[in-house]
This record gives C-alpha cells, structure tokens and sequence, in this order.
C-alpha cells in the first residue's frame, strides 16, 4: 500500500479510492483496483519535493489550495509517459505512402494532423520527419505542406517537447541512426538537440481531453493512440465523437495497436492498411 506508515490498510484504502475519484475527476483517467504501486511510482518524487506525507495528506492540500501548482504537479506525474519514436511503425508508413497524397487532392495547400496526448514530443516530431522526408521524396504533392498540433495535458512534458532536446537513451526508442544523424545536433554529453525544420511544424498546445476541441479547427488526420486505454467507455465513446466533429470528410483516425473502436459504426469505417487499421470518418 501507500503511506508513511502511520495509517491503517483500511485508511491507506480510503486514500487510494480518493485519489482514483481524484484523477478521474481531473482529466478522465481510471486507476485500477491493484495500481497502487503505479501511484506510489509515480508520486514518489513529488511527495519528497514538496515533503507530503500520504495520499490523504496530497488530497487535503490540493482540495485547500485547488489553483496551486500542486494539482497539475500531481496530474503530470500521473500521465506524462515516455513513448518511442514512429511507434508500430506502420501508421507512418500508410501516411505517406498513402494518405498525404490522397489528403493533399482534398485540403490543397495544408493538411493538418493532431497529435494528442502527444507527453514528450516522439509522435508529433516522427510526424514532422514523415513529412519532410515525402517532400524530399516526392510524396507530398508540390504545393502541399503539413501542419502538425500536438497536445497534451501536462505543461511539462510540453515545455520539455517545445525544447527538442533528448538524451541517448530516448532516442534509441525507435529511432534509425540516419533519423538521428540527418535531424539532430549532437550537443555532447549524450544530448542531442532537434533541428528547427522538423520542430517549425509543430504547434504544441496545452489541452484536457476532458474539454471542448473547438480551438482545433478542421482537421485532416488524428493520431490518438495508446490513449484510450486509460479511460472509462462512456468516456472513450464521448472523446471519439468529438474527435470525429473535428475531422474534414473521410479524415483520418488513427489508435493504438491494442485499441478498438467502442461502437460508433456511424461515424467511423475501418480501413485496413497491412499491417494495422486505420478509421475514415464518415
């Protein structure tokens, strides 16, 4: 369980099925029955920093002082994630093969892509390379440009993606060497910093999913994956249908390797792309 060790497992409980209605409340997320090690994982940093003792203690704080740099302190621990560059691969590859062509003969001038819950940059800067490299190919129509958001609910995974600068160890995460040699300048020290051609396409936003998506405009793709996983059907179902409000005609929705489609036969097609699917907005 959680705690300094001066409650009880029944109160320690208490704590946890507070913080669970917490989280929820906050930005969507639901916490499992047996995920307090996930919790105690992720908020050991922030209980020593601010020098809380429990759960009930961070509760009390947030709930006393609910515009303090706590309550998102306490958010970013919880979702911020590290995540590979060109994750599965493949929804990359359908893009341009594929979908920049066939985007660019309905948008004209500017195909635009969300990226979200984007953490610390890998998904909107893989998209970035994508399109620089069908430029460079001939894959991207002449004419055409890509104009990528990218957003997420913590201010600092943001500023640390804002800032294009990785260590060694995260660039290895799907990353070819001549992905790195051809868009990095190595600083030294094991960091490397992102050219501005590949940051210059991404227009990074603060935003809870929980809130409304009409600063996004008309969209052309979403690449929402390894998202919905953490959230509740009902949820799932009401994030989907605003995503697809967002979407120009037969846009793009692309999910994680192990997300499904909950319903929504009415807004959503499948459209299998060997390997993976992908869902056309109808």
């Amino acid at each position: 369980m959680f705690g300094d060790g001066s409650r009880s497992k029944q109160e320690e409980q208490k704590d946890y099925e507070a913080f669970r209605l917490f989280l929820e409340k906050s930005c969507g997320i639901i916490l499992g029955d047996d995920k307090h090690y996930l919790v105690q994982s992720r908020l050991k940093k922030l209980f020593k920093d601010k020098e809380i003792s429990n759960l009930q203690a961070l509760i009390r704080e947030i709930e006393n002082k609910p515009f303090s740099p706590l309550k998102q302190a306490t958010i970013d621990a919880m979702t911020t994630n590290e995540t590979l560059w060109f994750r599965d691969r493949h929804p990359f590859e359908y893009l341009v093969s594929t979908l920049f062509k066939e985007r660019a003969k309905v948008s004209g001038k500017d195909i635009r892509i969300w990226s979200a819950a984007c953490s610390y940059g890998q998904e909107p800067y893989s998209l970035s390379m994508c399109a620089d490299e069908a430029r460079k190919s001939g894959q991207l129509p002449i004419g055409s440009d890509v104009k990528i958001v990218a957003t997420d609910i913590s201010k600092s995974a943001l500023d640390k993606a804002k800032r294009g600068h990785y260590e060694s160890l995260a660039l290895g995460r799907g990353l070819s060497p001549e992905r790195l040699k051809f868009n990095f300048k190595d600083l030294g020290d094991g960091e490397w910093e992102l050219n501005s051609r590949i940051k210059g396409k991404v227009d990074f936003r603060i935003l809870n999913l929980q809130d409304r998506y009409n600063s996004m405009g008309k969209l052309d793709i979403i690449f929402c994956r390894n998202v919905l996983i953490y959230f509740s059907a009902e949820f799932k179902s009401d994030i989907l249908t605003r995503m697809h409000a967002c979407l120009k005609p037969n846009g793009y929705l692309f999910l994680g390797a192990s997300e499904a489609l909950p319903g929504l036969t009415d807004k959503f097609e499948m459209v299998p792309t060997k390997p993976g699917i992908v869902y056309r907005a109808k």
